[in-house]
C-alpha cells in the first residue's frame, strides 16, 4: 500500500513499516483428509469456509487466516479463539506493535494481486506480501480506528440479519400462498390445475443474440444469462434488443430462471423468452416456479420436452394479481435494504481507506471499548 498525499501531513506518531513489523505468520499442518472421524466442539475453518467441529483446536486466541493457494487466494478471514484452519490457509497473529482487528482492515486495503505466483494454481507467499511498506498509528489511535470502523461493521450486520429475515418471511408466503394453502380474505374460486405450457408462451432468442462479447459497464443494454451470474457485461449494441417486458429467461440446459423486467439482450440461444398468455400473471407463474423441484438429467433441452408439460395448481386471475402484488412489496423490501445496504458498505469502504491512511484523523478524545 503506497502512502497517498495525505499521509505526508500525518503525525510523526505514524511510523512507516513493513508488514512484517506489525504480523507474524503461523503454518497450520492440518488436512481434511485426517479429520473423516473426528467430531467435536470446535469449529475449523478452510478456504470455502466452515467444515465441521472436531475435538480440538490449535488456536488459543484470535487470529487472521488467509488463503494462500486457489481461486480464493488473498481471501481474509477473522476467526475467533479455540478455532482452526486447514493447510490451505496461513494464519497471521498481530504482535507488539499492533491491534489484530486493525491488522484485519488494514489487510484488507492491500492488493495481494500482485503478489500471486503461479498459473495453474495461484499461490502467494509471507515471504512475499510481509515487504509491504505501511504506515501505522501507535495503539491507542489504531484502537480508535477499530471502535469508528466497527460502528460500521455493525450496522452492515444488522442490515444483513434483515434482509434474511424479509427472505425467510417471504419464503413462508410463497409457500402458503402460491400453492392455496392459506387464501386471501375474499378468494373462494376453486383453482384448476394447468400445465406450464398452457399459462406461458415462448419465444426463441435468436433475434436478441448479442454479437460482440467484449462488454464495458460505460454501455446501456444489460446482455443477460439465466443463472446465478444474470448479468454478464453491458453492450453498446442498438439493434435486436428484447423491450416487451417483463418476461421470464429460461435456461434450456440447466432450467434456471430469471424474472426480467427491464430491456435487455442475451448470450446463448439456450435462453427460451417465456410470457403470459391471457389472464395469466407473469410474477405469479415465475415465484410459483421456484418452488418446483425438477432434477436435471441428460445434458439436453428440457423446456419443449418435458418443463412445459409440469403442472401446478392456479387461481383466478384476480387472485394471481393479489399474490403477485404481495410478493412484488415483499420483494421491493428486500431490494430497499439491500441498497441501504451497499450504501452503508460503500461509507465504510471510504472510512476505511482514508482512517487506515491517516488521511482522516480520530479525535484523542474517541471512546473506546476496553
Amino acid at each position: 500500500m503506497k502512502a497517498n498525499q495525505s499521509q505526508k501531513n500525518i503525525s510523526q506518531k505514524w511510523q512507516s513499516i513493513k508488514l512484517a513489523g506489525i504480523c507474524n505468520k503461523e503454518k497450520s499442518d492440518i488436512s481434511v483428509n485426517t479429520l473423516d472421524f473426528n467430531s467435536g466442539n470446535y469449529p475449523i475453518y478452510g478456504a470455502s469456509g466452515f467444515i465441521k467441529n472436531i475435538d480440538f483446536y490449535r488456536q488459543k486466541k484470535s487470529y487472521i487466516s488467509i488463503i494462500k493457494d486457489g481461486a480464493g487466494v488473498g481471501r481474509l478471514t477473522l476467526h475467533k479463539a479455540q478455532t482452526s484452519v486447514l493447510g490451505t490457509l496461513d494464519i497471521l497473529h498481530e504482535n507488539e506493535n499492533s491491534n489484530l482487528i486493525f491488522l484485519y482492515f488494514l489487510l484488507q486495503t492491500i492488493n495481494f494481486k500482485k503478489y500471486i505466483v503461479g498459473s495453474t494454481i495461484p499461490h502467494i507467499y509471507f515471504k512475499d506480501y510481509k515487504k509491504e511498506k505501511i504506515v501505522i498509528p501507535l495503539i491507542p489511535e489504531q484502537n480508535r480506528i477499530v471502535s469508528v470502523l466497527e460502528v460500521w461493521d455493525k450496522a452492515i450486520e444488522n442490515l444483513n440479519k434483515k434482509i434474511e429475515i424479509k427472505k425467510q418471511t417471504k419464503k413462508v408466503l410463497m409457500k402458503n400462498l402460491l400453492i392455496g394453502k392459506k387464501r386471501l380474505s375474499g378468494f373462494k374460486d376453486k383453482w384448476e390445475t394447468k400445465e406450464i405450457g398452457e399459462l406461458l408462451d415462448y419465444e426463441q432468442p435468436n433475434r436478441y443474440i448479442v454479437n460482440n462479447t467484449e462488454y464495458d459497464d460505460i454501455h446501456k443494454t444489460p446482455v443477460l444469462t439465466a443463472n446465478k451470474a444474470f448479468i454478464l457485461g453491458y453492450t453498446n449494441e442498438t439493434e435486436g434488443i428484447y423491450k416487451s417486458h417483463p418476461v421470464i429467461i429460461f435456461d434450456d440446459f440447466t432450467m434456471d430462471n430469471k424474472f426480467v423486467d427491464f430491456d435487455f439482450k442475451v448470450k446463448s440461444s439456450a435462453i427460451k423468452i417465456l410470457t403470459p398468455q391471457k389472464d395469466v400473471n407473469l410474477k405469479f407463474v415465475f415465484e410459483r416456479i421456484q418452488l418446483i423441484n425438477v432434477i436435471i438429467g441428460q445434458h439436453r433441452r428440457h423446456y419443449l420436452s418435458e418443463y412445459q408439460y409440469i403442472t401446478i395448481d392456479t387461481p383466478n386471475i384476480k387472485e394471481q394479481n393479489a399474490i403477485a402484488e404481495i410478493l412484488t412489496i415483499s420483494d421491493k423490501e428486500i431490494s430497499e435494504l439491500k441498497r441501504k445496504l451497499e450504501i452503508i458498505k460503500e461509507q465504510k469502504r471510504y472510512l476505511l481507506n482514508n482512517l487506515i491512511t491517516g488521511a482522516i484523523r480520530t479525535p484523542e478524545n474517541l471512546s473506546v471499548k476496553s
